[in-house]
């Protein structure tokens, strides 16, 4: 009997297949992509923003490039996490921005000072009328 007439199998093909191929992952780049969605989401704390908006972008960066040289797959997931990173990171830095100047703005100081002398919770109310008044113009 001889193996040149005799049908493969199911079986014989999935072992010729398996052991022929080695399994590639680009674990940097899919974490590059949750980090980078989770910072986008998160982008109004500086945890979420900026701390796993940078560390996505890593990621993302070193996936890329691992992508490119031929040593790992997924290289448009690690190009998006890391754009999707960068986002949550310049969103992040333009709310503490806003914060930043909203907090040294003259109208606030003077908010905080009325707040400060106020002793009693009708003088608060109209510290606060007051900052209204004075953000409004």
């Amino acid at each position: 009997m001889s193996f040149a007439n005799h049908p493969e199998t199911p079986g014989d093909y999935n072992q010729t297949q398996s052991s022929g191929s080695v399994t590639r992952s680009n674990g940097l780049a899919i974490a590059a992509l949750v980090l980078g969605i989770v910072a986008v989401l998160l982008f109004w704390t500086v945890l979420g923003g900026i701390l796993l908006g940078l560390v996505a972008i890593v990621l993302g960066i070193i996936a890329a490039r691992r992508a490119r040289g031929g040593r790992a797959p997924h290289g448009t997931l690690s190009i998006v996490g890391a754009v999707l990173g960068a986002l949550g990171l310049i969103g992040s830095i333009v709310i503490i921005a806003i914060g930043a100047s909203i907090l040294n703005s003259d109208e606030f100081k003077d908010f905080n000072d009325c707040v400060q002398h106020a002793h009693s919770q009708s003088e608060k109310d109209q510290c606060s009328q007051d900052y209204k008044q004075d953000t409004d113009n």
